[in-house]
């Protein structure tokens, strides 16, 4: 005969009417009882918590000051402790919350502010309510950006030291929670404002605006609220080392817009300017003799500018028939030199130039000169009769 359970165990298989909660839990209670190290929470009749020691200190504010009849929610901890109470904490409630919160703004892509703690060289540590989180350097906003000419690592790490304790208007782009994952981007708060402003323009836009900042790849132009990159390649016709060399932070410009990628805008400066080698061969000719300063010796040849808008080449393979060591040896920078113009390719803005060109030149004058003839002396005049001594005459003898 199978025993019949009993009313109790009855009413415990036909619903949750006891409610025991597991370790990890966020539980709901109300406070009864506060002390200087603990803090005592009824959990609905069920069990009675407590909160000491560290699980006590929970960033956010919302448990600070607590009195009795406060509803609050902590994480259980343990089931039981030494006093058969259940051991709460509200620091792991605080946490588990404000992941919850991270997330729904992920969701949403909700805009947060959030206060730069520290820099290194790859980003920004940030603090999103109670969560640290990782702002890198490429998802910072162009004002924020750091600049450096050369990348500099220690001048980036400079740069961005600078920003600690400022705040910071960002999207939360990426989070996990078990691998406490957390980067957000001011970039991207930074591309959504700009996309109104940046419907307005097109390519083949002229605009103005102010050099903000020179890189060794180009320089920044911020025009109204927008900004955009003048690659080097693109502020001159000839050939600059650095930005620097035409251009100053603070200067006025004109520029060109030759693309738009997204939230970057590409400039041109020499788009605005008359292309000096559309008409180069009114000035030069292949063969032509001509006097430059060499702007740059290089391994592969020289830079040389025969005037300001046209610059060539003499590559090392034209500067001289006989084997090359230290191409240094041959010219330096500044000095003026003499070439010949062996191509000129106007589309794709290349003039060439021999330096050896000239030597064979100089080689070959110096054999066809003629070579000095040989003096012959000169033929013996012939006497004249009266030079000539008479001759004796012969006597013949004979033999008696």
């Amino acid at each position: 005969m199978t025993e019949q359970p009993s009313e109790f165990e009855q009413l415990l298989q036909e619903g949750p009417y006891l409610n025991i909660p597991q370790v990890g839990d966020v539980v709901t209670g109300t406070v009864i009882g506060t002390g200087r190290r603990e803090i005592r929470i009824d959990l609905g009749g069920v069990a009675t918590g407590v909160v000491r020691g560290k699980e006590l200190f929970a960033e956010s504010s919302e448990y600070a000051n607590l009195e009795p009849g406060t509803e609050v929610e902590a994480t259980v901890m343990e089931l039981e402790n030494e006093g058969g109470e259940i051991e709460l904490s509200f620091r792991f409630a605080g946490q588990q919350k404000a992941w919850e919160e991270i997330r729904s703004f992920f969701t949403s892509g909700e805009i947060i502010e959030t206060k730069i703690l520290e820099a290194n060289k790859g980003g920004l540590i940030v603090r999103v309510n109670t969560v640290n989180g990782f702002l890198p350097v490429s998802q910072l906003s162009p004002e924020h950006y750091p600049r450096v000419s050369g990348g500099d690592k220690n001048k980036i790490l400079e740069k961005l030291k600078s920003y600690i304790g400022i705040k910071m208007k960002v999207r939360v782009i990426d989070v996990n929670e078990t691998d406490e994952k957390l980067i957000v981007s001011e970039k991207a708060v930074w591309e959504d404002q700009q996309k109104n402003v940046l419907s307005q323009f097109n390519v083949g836009d002229a605009v103005e605006g102010e050099v903000t900042a020179l890189a060794d790849f180009g320089a920044f132009i911020k025009f109204g609220a927008l900004e955009g990159l003048v690659h080097i390649s693109e502020i001159a016709w000839q050939r600059i080392d650095h930005p620097r060399d035409l251009l100053k932070i603070g200067e006025m410009v004109k520029a060109e817009i030759i693309g738009i990628e997204g939230s970057k805008i590409f400039l041109s400066m020499k788009k605005l300017i008359r292309d000096p080698w559309q008409n180069v061969s009114e000035r030069y000719n292949i063969g032509d003799t001509v006097e430059g300063t060499v702007l740059k010796v290089n391994p592969f040849g020289f830079f040389v500018e025969l005037d300001e808008e046209i610059h060539g080449l003499a590559h090392v393979s034209e500067l001289s028939d006989k084997p090359i060591v230290d191409v240094n040896e041959l010219g330096k920078e500044g000095e003026r030199m003499k070439f010949k113009i062996v191509s000129i390719e106007p589309h794709e803005h290349r003039l060439g130039l021999s330096l050896k060109a000239m030597t064979e030149k100089t080689e070959a004058s110096s054999d066809t000169e003629e070579a000095p003839k040989e003096e012959t002396p000169a033929p013996a005049e012939e006497p004249t009769p009266e030079e000539v001594p008479a001759k004796e005459p012969v006597t013949e003898t004979t033999t008696q």
